[in-house]
């Protein structure tokens, strides 16, 4: 009977489905993909260039009136290794990162960024104008292999393989995302 079944469900074409992921689990696949390095993301350089580098750190994600919002701890240096000190322009400040999350090649992107700091100087005007670019640009949370992870549990006496993923919209609600995804999950 459990064959007949698994059968059935082979036969049926893909439809879309839903997916709704709480902000506390998107903020685990966050630090998982991107937040790897200590905890944290780097935008410019890595934890071995003393003074030139930028990263993120501590994020947490919530909704601001439709639009996902990301408030992180910013640190960064942008400045001249001299004699082993560094000469020019840093600064660690708390900002906040709103956009409107697009499926972009079946992953989660980001359009309409804008980004606001707990403080303003040039070199944080500077910070919010390039970090506001890269990630319109390059952000990206990958979802197929979450989904993967979720449905090709193994069971006993049959095996499944997700055959197809797409991730056609993404929708807000106060806490969590909903993504709508058109599968096919192969049953063998």
């Amino acid at each position: 009977m459990r064959h007949l079944a698994a059968l059935i469900l082979c036969a049926i074409p893909s439809l879309a489905s839903e997916l709704e992921l709480r902000f506390t689990a998107l903020e685990h696949i966050l630090a998982d993909q991107l937040f790897t390095q200590e905890g944290r993301h780097y935008v410019r350089g890595n934890r071995t260039t003393k003074c030139q580098f930028a990263y993120l750190e501590s994020p947490r994600i919530d909704n601001d009136n439709g639009k996902l919002r990301i408030a992180a701890r910013f640190s960064g240096r942008s400045a001249l290794d001299l004699f082993g000190g560094c000469v020019g322009l840093g600064d660690s400040f708390n900002l906040t990162i709103t956009a409107t999350p697009i499926p972009r090649k079946d992953a989660i992107a980001l359009s309409d960024v804008k980004i606001t700091a707990t403080k303003d100087n040039y070199y944080i005007r500077r910070v919010r104008q390039a970090m506001s670019q890269s990630m319109a640009r390059d952000f990206k949370l990958e979802i197929r292999d979450q989904a993967r992870r979720l449905l090709e549990q193994a069971h006993e006496g049959y095996k499944q393989e997700l055959a197809s993923f797409t991730l056609t919209e993404i929708r807000l609600t106060p806490d969590s995302l909903i993504l709508a995804i058109d599968f096919r999950l192969l049953v063998k």
